[in-house]
C-alpha cells in the first residue's frame, strides 16, 4: 500500500521520464494502475498471512498490468510472492530471499532483456537485499540498502542505453519501481507517503513533467445482453446516451445486443433495457473502484472525407450490418459466427469503424494514451464466441500484456504483435476466412513488415536526439518509432518525414487524420502530399487519434 501510494505522488513526475519528447509518455501511469489493482485486491482482506496477501496482490497486478512496465512489474510481485509462498510472516532474510525470485521472474518476462531499464534496477536491489540480509538487518534497514541499490541503479541506465543519456532522462520503469521500494521504507520507518506541497514542487523540477492528464471517471459501468424482437440499434443507442449514458456502445442485431454504457443511473438504464426485452449477464461495476479507463477522445461523428482532385480513392471505414455503435469507442463486439476470432486496441472514433469493417469482433479501447490491462484485453477475448483469437495490440506497449492473456483463458490464443495501428491494418487484410488458425498467425505476423508508419505530434519538452534539435513545441516526425524530423511548420514535417520513410519506394499513402485536424484541412494536407509525390496513391481516413495530428502508413 504504502509503496503504491508513494508511486502514485510521483506519477506524472515518471511519465516525463520519455526518451521521446511526445505527449504520450505514461510509465508512471501505467505502473500506478497496475499498483492499483494489485491493492484493490487486498483493501478489504480479512486474511493476514504473509504469503496470501503476496498472492492476491501478484494476482491483482497481473490482471491489472498496463504496458510494458506494468508487466514486468507484476511478474516482479509474482516473484515475491513464490519467494513468500506459505509463510505466514516474514524476516528480512525471507523478503531479500523472495526479491531474487521477482528479479529471476522479471527476466524472463522479456524475450530480449536489456540492461539500464527497470530488469538492472529489480537485479541490483535484489543484490543489495540479499548482502543486507547477510549483515543481519532488519526490514527497514534492508529497505533502505534496496532503496540506495536502485537509486544507484536508475542513475547509471543512461550509462548502459545511449538513447537515454541522449534524451537526458533516466529510465522511467527503473525510477517507478525504486519509488515503490522508497514508499515501503518511508513506511518502515513511520514516515508519512505524502508529498508536502514543497516536496511537489521540488519533484517537478528535478524532472519536466510531461502533459498528458489522465481524469477518473465517476458513476457506474452497466453492461448487459438485450434479447427481443426488432431492436433499433441506433434508437437504443441515442436513447441511453440521453438518459446521461457516456462512452456508450450498442452491438448486435435486432434480436439480441450487447449494451455497453457509464451512468450514474444504472437502475433507470435497466429499466429500460427491460421494457425492451429480457436481459441477461448483467455486470454493474463502481468506476471509482475500477483503473482508470480510457480517457474519452473526441465526441464528433464524421463520415470518411471523399477523395479530392486526383488523390486516389478514399478507404471506406464504416462497419457494416452487426458492427459496434460507439460514442466514443468501448468494447463493440460483431456477432458472427465463426471458427476464429480477432481482437483489435484501437484509440479514435475513425480506427474503431477501420477496425470494425475489417470484421474484428472486439475492439478494445487505448493505445497510444492509455495501454488497456491484461484484463481489458482478457474480458474482450472471452467475450468472442469462438475458440481460437487473434490479438492485435497495435503498440508495442501493448504487446507484454496481450502476451499474459494466454495463460488466463480456456481459449486458443495468438498475439500478432503489430507495433502500430497500421500493421494492424495490414495484419487483418492478411487474414484468410479459408485458412486454419496457425496459418492466419503466421500470415498475419509476416504482414507487419510490409508496413512502415509516420506519426506527427508535437513536442512536450526540448530535447536533442539522434542529431535532432527539437524545442518544446516544435512538430516533429517519427517513423517506425524512431525520431526523424522537427520543425515549427507541420506542412513542411509531415513532408520530410515522408521522404525519411522512403515513400517513392512504396505503393500506398493512407493518411489517418486525428480529432484535431478537419476533413478539409486532412485533405489539403493530402494534396501538398500528391504534388511531392505524384506516383503514388494517396488515401485519406478519419482516424480521430488524440494528440497525434497524423498516422500514415506506407506499403
Amino acid at each position: 500500500m504504502a509503496g503504491h501510494a508513494w508511486l502514485e505522488q510521483h506519477r506524472d513526475a515518471i511519465n516525463a521520464l520519455n526518451v521521446f519528447p511526445v505527449p504520450d509518455g505514461d510509465t508512471g501511469t501505467n505502473m500506478s494502475l497496475t499498483m492499483r489493482a494489485a491493492t484493490k485486491e487486498i483493501a478489504d482482506a480479512s486474511e493476514t498471512s504473509a504469503y496470501v496477501i503476496a498472492e492476491r496482490l501478484a494476482r491483482g497486478a497481473l490482471m491489472g498490468a498496463r504496458g510494458n512496465s506494468g508487466v514486468i512489474l507484476s511478474q516482479i510481485l509474482r516473484g515475491l510472492s513464490q519467494g513468500l509462498d506459505q509463510k505466514t510472516t516474514f524476516a528480512a532474510t525471507d523478503f531479500a530471499a523472495a526479491l531474487q525470485d521477482a528479479a529471476k521472474l522479471a527476466y524472463r518476462a522479456v524475450i530480449k532483456p536489456v540492461e539500464g531499464t527497470i530488469l538492472t534496477v529489480i537485479r541490483e536491489s535484489a543484490e543489495a537485499a540479499q548482502q543486507s540480509a547477510g549483515n543481519g538487518s532488519d526490514m527497514a534497514g534492508l529497505l533502505g540498502d534496496v532503496v540506495t541499490a536502485a537509486r544507484a541503479a536508475v542513475a547509471k541506465t543512461p550509462d548502459l542505453l545511449p538513447t537515454l543519456k541522449q534524451a537526458g532522462v533516466v529510465d522511467a520503469g527503473g525510477q517507478g519501481l525504486t519509488t515503490i521500494f522508497e514508499g515501503m521504507w518511508r513506511y518502515a520507518r513511520g514516515e508519512s507517503v505524502q508529498l508536502s506541497h514543497s516536496e511537489q514542487a521540488a519533484d517537478h523540477s528535478e524532472i519536466r513533467r510531461g502533459n498528458v492528464e489522465i481524469e477518473e471517471e465517476f458513476g457506474y459501468e452497466v453492461v448487459f445482453l438485450l434479447h427481443g424482437e426488432n431492436l433499433d440499434v441506433e434508437q437504443i443507442r441515442d436513447t441511453i446516451t440521453a438518459m446521461g449514458g457516456v462512452s456508450t456502445v450498442v452491438a448486435g442485431d435486432a434480436r439480441l445486443l450487447k449494451v455497453h454504457t457509464h451512468t450514474l443511473t444504472p437502475g433507470k438504464i435497466l429499466d429500460y433495457g427491460v421494457g425492451l426485452g429480457s436481459l441477461q449477464d448483467i455486470n454493474i461495476e463502481n468506476l471509482q473502484e475500477q483503473s482508470l479507463r480510457y480517457e474519452a477522445e473526441s465526441k464528433r461523428e464524421r463520415g470518411i472525407a471523399a477523395s479530392a482532385n486526383g488523390q486516389g480513392a478514399t478507404v471506406g471505414a464504416h462497419g457494416g450490418a452487426g458492427a459496434a455503435v460507439a460514442t466514443p469507442p468501448a468494447v463493440g463486439m460483431l456477432t458472427r459466427e465463426r471458427e476464429i476470432d480477432t481482437v483489435a486496441v484501437a484509440a479514435g472514433d475513425g480506427w474503431v469503424k477501420v477496425f470494425e469493417s475489417l470484421g474484428v469482433a472486439a475492439i478494445v479501447p487505448g493505445g497510444q494514451t492509455m495501454n488497456p490491462s491484461t484484463q481489458d484485453l482478457l474480458h474482450a477475448v472471452e467475450a468472442c464466441p469462438s475458440p481460437k483469437v487473434i490479438l492485435l495490440p497495435n503498440n508495442g506497449n501493448v504487446v507484454m500484456s496481450a502476451r499474459q492473456v494466454a495463460d488466463l483463458t480456456q481459449k486458443e490464443i495468438c498475439v500478432v504483435p503489430s507495433d502500430s495501428l497500421p500493421q494492424g491494418v495490414a495484419a487483418l487484410l492478411a487474414f484468410n476466412y479459408e485458412a486454419d488458425f496457425a496459418t492466419n498467425c503466421k500470415e498475419m505476423e509476416a504482414a507487419l513488415p510490409r508496413v512502415h508508419t509516420a506519426e506527427i505530434t508535437r513536442a512536450v519538452r526540448a530535447v536533442q536526439l539522434d542529431g535532432i534539435d527539437v524545442n518544446e513545441g516544435d512538430v516533429i516526425g517519427l517513423v517506425d518509432g524512431r525520431l526523424v524530423t522537427a520543425g515549427t511548420d507541420l506542412n513542411n514535417v509531415v513532408l520530410d518525414t515522408l521522404r525519411r520513410m522512403q515513400t517513392e519506394q512504396h505503393e500506398i499513402i493512407t493518411m489517418y487524420y486525428g480529432a484535431d485536424v478537419s476533413p478539409e484541412t486532412a485533405n489539403e494536407m493530402a494534396q501538398r502530399i500528391k504534388e511531392a509525390f505524384p506516383e503514388q496513391e494517396i488515401e485519406v481516413v478519419e482516424g480521430g487519434q488524440p494528440y497525434y495530428a497524423y498516422i500514415i502508413s506506407a506499403e
